[in-house]
């Protein structure tokens, strides 16, 4: 008798909906709920199985580098020197719907891009889309989109992307293309749509990397115009990973530094 509504449930793609109905046929002891709470139960289950697949989805778009980093992995413990309210407050905060700049700096293995990648997945949580890119691969495949024209698309994609990490930044000399081409990215996410950017540079001589001055000043007046601004420091993880005992957690110990107009301290590990 039900075998057809379940083929039309799943024929209108309500495979959430079809699934718990077929489960609730299992459960004779379901009969002594009504009507409405039952169909409350089918519906919240087709709601779950679409949140689950947009963000099996996000997270495949957003080709993350460290896929599995979540701020739930994040250490606070005491002895880290971790303010782990105040960091949270960042990421927790309306960085992606406001549109700000998170710049993550320090040195090489202290977790950059473990971060970068732990607040887009966050992001992707929310319901964000977001997209990881390493700068120094830049140059390379802004040639290829160019030269086949599909640059415009690619524009066109990440401007409406929610969350883009430029992870990376800074390492490398960069040509007039891709200084040219950073320049239109930034600017129309400027002011609408959030940007984290990790650099072994400090933020002080990230003028010169990008060597065109009038370049420079634009690129940097829109990233800086609202951003949180986070200093890592630390031992590297990539020099633990290379002693003897297996890691299994990417955090490394870190202190982080956020700043969104005023300078707030924290000790951070990513």
């Amino acid at each position: 008798m039900m075998h057809n509504p379940l083929a039309q449930l799943r024929s209108l793609k309500l495979e959430g909906l079809a699934g718990a109905l077929e489960a609730q046929l299992t459960q004779p002891g379901l009969a002594h709920l009504s009507f409405e709470e039952r169909l409350t139960m089918l519906v919240d289950r087709e709601v779950h199985h679409r949140n689950e697949r947009k963000l099996t989805r996000l997270l495949k778009n957003a080709r993350l580098k460290y896929g599995q980093a979540t701020l739930e992995d994040l250490d606070s413990r005491p002895d880290r020197g971790i303010d782990r309210r105040q960091l949270m407050s960042v990421a927790l905060g309306d960085w992606v719907s406001a549109g700000h700049s998170i710049l993550i700096i320090g040195p090489t293995g202290v977790g950059k891009s473990w971060l970068a990648c732990a607040l887009a997945q966050y992001a992707c949580r929310r319901g964000y889309s977001a997209l990881y890119q390493r700068v120094p691969r830049l140059p390379e495949e802004l040639r290829i989109r160019h030269g086949s024209g599909a640059f415009g698309k690619w524009l066109l994609q990440l401007a409406k992307t929610d969350v883009v990490i430029l992870d990376d930044w800074g390492m490398g000399a960069i040509d007039s293309m891709t200084r040219s081409d950073l320049l239109e990215v930034i600017d129309d996410r400027a002011g609408h749509k959030a940007t984290i950017i990790t650099s072994q540079l400090p933020i002080e001589h990230w003028h010169a990397w990008i060597g065109d001055a009038t370049m420079a000043d634009a690129m940097l007046d829109r990233l800086m115009q609202h951003h949180h601004r986070i200093t890592l420091t630390g031992d590297s993880l990539r020099s633990h990973k290379a002693q003897a005992v297996p890691a299994s957690n990417d955090n490394d110990p870190a202190q982080t530094r956020s700043n969104a107009g005023a300078s707030t301290t924290i000790g951070a590990q990513a």
